[in-house]
């Protein structure tokens, strides 16, 4: 099943809330830079992270479950292993939508996901794909 297909990615574009699972303040990491885009093009970005560190000025969560407000969309960026796990974290917190980021392939998650009702976009990258639907 295709999970990149051209309108379910102009959708999640457009939501507003980016929870962003594996963003630290480590510059040197893609999240650090994937982040900073989105935020630099109006998104409120939220840091998920083990030490609930703030990035680019916005405070971290440990969880999804400690963040106090609607996320729109879960980014995620773990290893495929690890991804399926944060997929079930969206779920639970009533996220609209999973994003799974450039080499992150978890299939039994995103059916998971497109069956509890989530958009679901994977092996994509919010970077690359904002500029085309800005195009």
């Amino acid at each position: 099943m295709a999970y990149a297909d051209p309108e379910t990615i102009e959708r999640v574009l457009r939501t507003q809330v980016w929870a962003v699972v594996g963003l630290t303040a480590n510059p040197a990491r893609p999240a650090y830079g994937v982040a900073r885009f989105l935020q630099a093009r109006g998104k409120t970005i939220v840091p998920v992270n083990p030490a609930g560190e703030a990035v680019h000025g916005e405070p971290g969560y440990r969880t999804l479950a400690d963040i106090p407000f609607p996320v729109d969309v879960v980014d995620i960026f773990r290893r495929s292993d690890r991804a399926g796990a944060h997929v079930d974290e969206a779920i639970a917190i009533g996220a609209t939508g999973v994003w799974l980021q450039l080499g992150v392939i978890d299939e039994a998650a995103a059916a998971r996901a497109r069956a509890a009702g989530l958009r679901v976009v994977m092996n994509r990258c919010p970077a690359i794909e904002l500029p085309r639907l800005a195009a």
